[in-house]
């Protein structure tokens, strides 16, 4: 298990995201196994710190979606990346719910949220969505695109996470760094747009649901 340094952990940015920002704070969250810590590692562009510990034969976590894992983050996932000039802080936080104690320090400060899904198994995410709402922090959804995993239209994602017009959703391989950028990306503009208030109804523009992904084949 990998534990950050203390001196390597940067304090949570404090300002809201506007012009002249220098550094932004996002959160990841999901349920376990979802893909938060291959994400961080897919973009970040410093070597990841994460906090995985080995599954042990008492282990709770429902793997039969994932049955290749074998560990799981206990703290957090942490990388670094740079982003039209903004320094943006990316941390992953564990999934399960014996871990939601945790869940406020790690968000404190964050401009925005990344909810990460798998079509698979919707209802696991349901927990989270309820939780970044009533933190009433911006966020988006991600749908990591497993191989096997049935594609949906928008709208029902959409209907099935009870999410407003407002909440972009986004079509991502967790693997791919140029994918995941892309999504960051869509965070920020929608924390900018949701901060300046001037967030408006959701168009096909917005919604990066493209019927035509294929994610990579996992190994």
């Amino acid at each position: 298990m990998t534990v950050l340094p203390a001196a390597a952990h940067p304090p949570a940015p404090r300002s809201r995201p506007g012009p002249g920002l220098s550094s932004l704070k996002i959160v990841l969250t999901g349920p376990f196994g979802v893909g938060k810590t291959t994400l961080v590692g897919a973009v970040s562009e410093i070597a990841p710190v994460t906090t995985e510990a080995r599954l042990s034969a008492a282990a709770v976590e429902d793997t039969t979606h994932v049955p290749a894992k074998t560990t799981t983050t206990v703290a957090m996932d942490f990388g670094r990346l740079s982003v039209d000039g903004v320094t943006v802080y990316v941390y992953g936080m564990p999934g399960q719910d014996r871990f939601w104690f945790m869940w406020d320090a790690l968000t404190l400060g964050a401009a925005g949220v990344i909810v990460v899904a798998d079509t698979r198994r919707l209802a696991d995410s349901f927990r989270h969505v309820d939780y970044v709402e009533h933190a009433r922090l911006p966020f988006v959804v991600a749908v990591n695109q497993f191989p096997g995993a049935r594609t949906y239209p928008v709208a029902d994602l959409r209907e099935a996470l009870a999410l407003g017009p407002e909440v972009p959703i986004v079509d991502i391989d967790a693997r791919d760094r140029d994918c995941v950028r892309r999504l960051l990306i869509a965070l920020i503009e929608h924390t900018l747009r949701t901060r300046s208030g001037i967030l408006a109804p959701h168009t096909a523009a917005v919604d990066q649901h493209d019927p035509t992904f294929q994610p990579k084949e996992h190994p």
